[in-house]
């Protein structure tokens, strides 16, 4: 490949990139840094919330899944859909009408008490780390096969450059940065769709239908029953109100904006997910047999699209993963000074925003430093996703939705959800890793014992409190 061509379309999409970061002006108020000042139109609440889940969850996994799996994963995916256009249904409303609310934890300490709030702090930061590791980890990977460097080298790079807009613009440079890269890559994706079928696709509707009976009858067959259906639940609670989709629906303007930003973004992901498996699906008679599911899209485009374009595509499939990466960053930086450091100290506007700024660089640090350890993109994913169901869920769906939440219940809930999660995915690892090596997907076995013990953990706490206090 021509370097001077990539390192040309590279610059000039940075270049661009940076402008628009610029013309969103840096945040000069914490209320501008964490919620862009309450004034998020739909247009930027459903862009920005389809830019952080197309990144390399639901674009590059998804390619892998199909490739492997064919519609198997669709099936699933689809309860991501469910998930978001319940949430706009019936929770985002409710948690855009929390007065001064400006995260998770906000909201469940209004809800309950000042500790509960602390722990859900905790757990959103740690999260966002984990979560941004991930996406570290998918930029490094795409950077690493434009230009060949080191994954250290693409990782740094990656997480810099976001880090950078991020900590001066805050939530409004996040949101519009989101959407600006989330327009190019739902056109450039669809249309490399098409251009593989009508250039190198040979065979037709015929040969697709077999290619994708083929690897879903084989995806069956390799895949359990109760892994579907950990996987479904996995996909569905994962990553509902995760930080960064909670900031945007305490940021749009209204309530109904809210809602409707979620209900948008969960109908388009449905066809998202269509395109990417039918992609997956294409490559399996253009890809070697045996290709890593990480990199199937990469070889894909390689294989099928000139230079210029290849480079032109990657650029853009960074930029989304910045677009994920970003959305955590921010979340996570926003979570720490409201729900750690605030409870302990009253911050003047300045210094808030001084402190969120600086949490957005470490946890940048963080997550570069992790991103080496994340095993895979679906992997890593999957252990955020089932922490984070079980640790705040359970707390902060039935806070909303009850008159008197009870703080005992909601601490039990979080503490014990996080705890049982963390121990099973460690003591599974090892099993089968070591005692008795398997090629299984320990996720589905994590999250619905570790949902089962937080539910179970709320429903103690509740009983114990109001039989405490006679009411």
């Amino acid at each position: 490949m021509d370097t001077v061509l990539s390192v040309g379309i590279v610059a000039a999409y940075v270049a661009v990139l940076t402008f628009v970061a610029v013309r969103a002006r840096a945040a000069r108020r914490f209320s501008e840094f964490s919620l862009a000042g309450r004034t998020l139109p739909l247009a930027l609440v459903f862009g920005s919330l389809c830019a952080t889940y197309v990144g390399p969850a639901f674009s590059i996994t998804f390619v892998g899944k199909g490739f492997q799996s064919g519609f198997l994963f669709l099936g699933i995916g689809l309860a991501y859909a469910a998930q978001n256009i319940l949430v706009g249904l019936l929770v985002a409303p409710r948690l855009r009408g929390l007065k001064d609310c400006h995260t998770l934890g906000d909201a469940i300490g209004q809800k309950y008490d000042r500790k509960c709030q602390i722990v859900a702090g905790i757990i959103s930061v740690g999260l966002c780390a984990g979560f941004a590791a991930v996406m570290a980890k998918a930029g490094g990977v795409v950077l690493t096969d434009i230009f060949g460097l080191t994954s250290w080298s693409s990782v740094i790079v990656v997480v810099g450059i976001t880090a950078l807009y991020t900590t001066f613009g805050g939530l409004r440079a996040s949101v519009i940065t989101d959407a600006f890269q989330f327009s190019i890559f739902a056109i450039l994706l669809p249309v490399t769709l098409i251009l593989v079928l009508i250039f190198h696709f040979d065979g037709g509707a015929a040969t697709f239908a077999k290619e994708a009976s083929a690897a879903t009858a084989g995806g069956l067959g390799s895949t359990s029953l109760i892994e579907i259906i950990g996987l479904v639940a996995a996909f569905l609670l994962g990553e509902t109100l995760i930080p960064p989709y909670a900031n945007r629906a305490l940021a749009s303007r209204t309530t109904r904006i809210s809602r409707n930003g979620f209900v948008l973004a969960g109908v388009f992901s449905v066809v998202w997910f269509m395109v990417m498996i039918a992609i997956g699906v294409t490559a399996r008679t253009i890809v070697p047999e045996g290709t890593n599911e990480d990199h199937v899209l990469l070889n894909l485009v390689k294989s099928t699209m000139p230079a210029g374009g290849y480079v032109l595509l990657l650029v853009v499939l960074v930029s989304v993963v910045m677009s994920s990466l970003d959305s955590l960053l921010n979340a996570g930086a926003v979570a720490f000074t409201q729900d750690i450091v605030k409870p302990f100290a009253k911050l003047p506007d300045e210094t808030a925003l001084n402190v969120g700024r600086c949490a957005t660089i470490v946890i940048a640090a963080i997550a570069a430093a992790g991103a080496v350890k994340v095993p895979s993109i679906i992997t890593g994913l999957l252990i955020c996703y089932t922490i984070w169901a079980p640790a705040i869920l359970p707390a902060l769906i039935i806070g909303l939705w009850i008159k008197r939440p009870r703080p005992l219940a909601g601490i039990s809930s979080m503490a014990v959800g996080t705890l049982v999660a963390v121990i099973l995915w460690i003591i599974l690892w090892i099993i089968f890793k070591f005692v008795y090596p398997a090629e299984i997907e320990i996720a589905p076995l994590v999250i619905i014992p570790a949902l089962g013990a937080a539910l179970l953990a709320y429903l103690v706490g509740h009983w114990l409190e109001r039989n405490k206090h006679g009411a």
